[in-house]
């Protein structure tokens, strides 16, 4: 019920992400994305997070040496 509030009034036949509107198919259903893509896409984030890690780690670290150097 909701789903038909919320539609374009001059749209019909709204089904899976496909419509009709003026005589013409619209496709409003979001990119596919097989689970091969899905899985190269989470190892490449999952470096990418690991690489900004260790460089956050390396400037704490010689941020810390700086603080040790100024005590001694």
């Amino acid at each position: 019920m909701m789903d038909k509030m919320n539609r374009d009034p001059k749209t019909s036949n709204y089904v899976d992400g496909l419509s009709i509107k003026q005589g013409r198919l619209i496709n409003e259903r979001p990119d596919g994305m097989t689970g091969i893509q899905e899985a190269a896409n989470l190892r490449r984030m999952k470096k990418i997070s690991y690489k900004e890690q260790m460089i956050a780690n390396g400037i704490e670290r010689a941020e810390m040496n700086k603080e040790m150097r100024k005590m001694f």
